[in-house]
């Protein structure tokens, strides 16, 4: 009496751990890290000076930034209305980001490591805006001949974050379907009927 082979049942899938909760800490530690070298550059070099780490690529500086990214619209006639402006602008992209990443931040990916990095730095420089009227600035980087304007670790984990949204549309995983979890030998089952 010939038995029918058994097939492997079908995976139980084991469910996913939500990665909300580590996005969020992902997120504080970008703001505490922020406000800590933000707090350090205040205490320990004054206003305008600079700390030479790698000669003509890379200085530590203390500069106060007004205006928004690159210190764009620091110059503006009207400086009130720009920071009203950007403080207003923040808070709904943060607001936004922190939409995006609950809706998609169940599982880490490129895409909700990016914006736990995006909302860490927004946070980071909203909080400087409307308690100080600026952002400190201390990362000074030149390469030949171009200087970029200096930016601080919220700026940084904004483009970082960035990068990585950028990087997930670009080349994005391919769906997986319940049918991928599926692996049985066919040949065991052929040889055994």
């Amino acid at each position: 009496m010939s038995t029918q082979p058994q097939l492997p049942p079908y995976p139980a899938t084991t469910p996913r751990r939500d990665a909300r909760p580590y996005l969020l800490v992902l997120s504080a530690m970008v703001v505490l890290l922020d406000r800590i070298t933000k707090i350090w550059i205040d205490h320990h070099l004054p206003m305008g000076q600079t700390i030479t780490v790698i000669p003509h690529i890379f200085r530590i500086s203390h500069v106060l930034n007004f205006g928004a990214a690159f210190s764009m619209f620091a110059e503006s006639a009207s400086p009130i209305a720009v920071r009203n402006s950007l403080i207003g602008f923040s808070a709904v992209a943060g607001i936004i980001v922190l939409t995006m990443l609950w809706k998609m931040g169940r599982a880490a990916s490129p895409a909700s490591i990016g914006l736990a990095l995006i909302l860490g730095g927004a946070i980071g420089n909203l909080y400087d805006r409307i308690h100080f009227h600026y952002v400190v600035d201390f990362l000074e980087v030149t390469i030949v001949r171009y200087h970029w304007p200096d930016f601080n670790i919220a700026d940084s984990c904004i483009s970082v974050g960035a990068v990585l949204l950028l990087l997930e549309l670009l080349w994005p995983k391919p769906k997986q379907t319940h049918l991928d979890d599926i692996t049985t030998d066919t040949t065991a089952v052929d040889g055994a009927l």
